[in-house]
């Protein structure tokens, strides 16, 4: 029975990683299996009975531990809907295809500008070439994109009024 304990034990510190928690796991699984002794039918069997008891106990550790929320308090208000996920996803994919078809020049300005937030000065500083150039390049690449996206069907997304920015 000692040797039986030892392996207990490895195998509850195994899984719980633990070693207060996997001693009193072997303790209770000791427990039950002296107190149920006369279900055990086969002593060829034991070995894996224990380790069946041991693991039932961890069951059940488990799921004492878990928190307990009554229905009654649950507040589903989730504004999101699948359908609105899937809906921006498509759009957010539409915009990617559209942007990869700018030439380069242009996808570097509207990608630093417009999703990374970068003033025209910065921009122009960034890709060695002057502000004027950024604005126009700028302005080409949203038409651009504008065209591709309307010719996809995406016209009816909501659109954010234009800003314009001040160059110091």
């Amino acid at each position: 029975m000692e040797n039986s304990r030892d392996r207990l034990y490895r195998m509850a510190y195994a899984w719980t990683h633990d070693p207060h928690l996997a001693d009193d796991m072997v303790q209770q699984a000791m427990f039950k299996a002296l107190s149920n002794q006369k279900q055990l039918k086969d002593l060829g069997a034991a070995e894996a009975w224990l380790f069946r008891i041991l693991s039932n106990c961890l069951k059940d550790y488990y799921r004492a531990k878990r928190d307990v929320v009554s229905s009654e308090n649950v507040v589903i208000a989730d504004e999101v809907t699948p359908e609105q996920n899937t809906e921006k996803q498509q759009l957010v994919d539409k915009v990617r295809r559209a942007v990869r078809k700018l030439p380069l020049a242009q996808c570097q300005v509207v990608t630093l500008v417009d999703l990374e937030g970068f003033t025209y000065a910065s921009v122009a500083e960034i890709l060695e070439i002057p502000v004027g150039t950024v604005m126009s390049r700028l302005c080409r690449g949203r038409r651009a994109l504008k065209e591709h996206l309307i010719d996809v069907g995406t016209a009816m997304a909501p659109r954010r009024p234009a800003t314009l920015k001040r160059v110091k």
